[in-house]
């Protein structure tokens, strides 16, 4: 009797939890450690509430959001104007633009030899990425890199093979940067590349540069971090090499336009001095109506914990947290979800 009453309450411990909800997003990959870290602390003050995020990049959060299969999207790159229009189309429901923290792309590389920073100016990055820069002892690299001994190794370039708001931060600034590469190339989440070789994800292509000796490719900053993979500084705007950092990225925020009320703003190629160049702010997108109102009510309730105590858990994992500013901006914005 007493087996069988430990037996019963074994299974009845077993049952799931009674009013659990999930909430299902997906997108952006550059934001993803950040999110995944969000979420479970989430959980953690919530238990009923499970927070379900499929890290496939920026282009495909767009487009489950605007096909609604999902409850929320995540994405690098604001939606476009054509975007919104055909999402409220089929949701019956603006979708809102939500920043959620900020991050930077960096060029992280694999040169035989060099273990150091490597300084890389606005012309060399855009030579490199159009495949107008072959070789690692280019003159281009070389010239502003004094007492590192390059190799006469061919330069292996690693992009996304996946439709990414990294991407499109990236080709954003290789874009203000180089009128060859806003004529040839241009601003998207997936481009026409002009060289290279693809991985997918943040993950896919830290994991090839890792790999191929030579390489050098475009990751956001704690992907860079977390792998052990050198990346570069960069010379910005205003002539001064500056490394990613929270400082540099927080630099870059501040020194960018104002913050329009739909939040829809591109940072990259900052003017302030201390800015590092390839920084960007990242989206949540969310439905202004909720098919579940249910749901609509714990989308505000966790943008709301987002802005206020999740901003403190950003530096351990190498984002910047949101300026104030924007942080009042965006509570007065979610007050339509419903």
């Amino acid at each position: 009797m007493r087996r069988l009453t430990l037996l019963m309450l074994c299974a009845f411990v077993a049952l799931p939890a009674v009013g659990q909800t999930t909430l299902n997003g997906a997108g952006a990959t550059f934001p993803y450690p950040m999110y995944s870290k969000w979420f479970s602390e989430y959980h953690k003050l919530h238990p009923d509430i499970q927070v379900n995020y499929q890290s496939i990049g920026s282009g495909g959060g767009i487009r489950q959001v605007t096909e609604g299969t999902v409850d929320f999207g995540a994405s690098d790159m604001p939606m476009t104007d054509g975007q919104l229009a055909e999402a409220e189309g089929k949701l019956k429901s603006k979708v809102l633009n939500i920043p959620s923290v900020l991050g930077a792309d960096v060029p992280a590389y694999n040169i035989p030899g060099v273990s150091g920073e490597v300084k890389f100016t606005p012309d060399a990055l855009a030579g490199i990425f159009l495949g107008k820069i072959t070789k690692w002892n280019d003159k281009a690299i070389t010239s502003v890199n004094p007492g590192v001994n390059f190799p006469d190794k061919d330069i292996i370039v690693v992009h996304r093979s996946d439709g990414s708001g990294t991407t499109f931060i990236w080709t954003d600034y290789l874009s203000k940067v180089s009128s060859q590469w806003e004529s040839k190339v241009g601003r998207n989440t997936s481009v026409q590349w002009p060289i290279g070789l693809g991985g997918k994800g943040n993950e896919g292509v830290a994991g090839s540069i890792r790999q191929l000796s030579g390489a050098i490719g475009y990751v956001e900053l704690i992907y860079a971090v977390q792998n052990n993979i050198p990346y570069g500084v960069v010379k910005n705007s205003a002539g001064n090499f500056v490394k990613a950092s929270l400082d540099s990225v927080t630099a870059a925020a501040a020194s960018s336009p104002r913050m329009p009320a739909d939040f829809r703003v591109s940072i990259t190629n900052a003017p302030g001095k201390d800015a590092y160049p390839i920084s960007s702010f990242t989206w949540l997108l969310i439905p202004q109506q909720s098919k579940d109102a249910a749901k609509g009510k714990i989308l505000v309730d966790f943008l709301s914990w987002m802005m206020t105590d999740g901003q403190k858990m950003t530096a351990a994992l190498s984002y910047a947290p949101l300026p104030e500013g924007v942080v009042q901006k965006e509570k007065e914005a979610i007050k339509v979800v419903r």
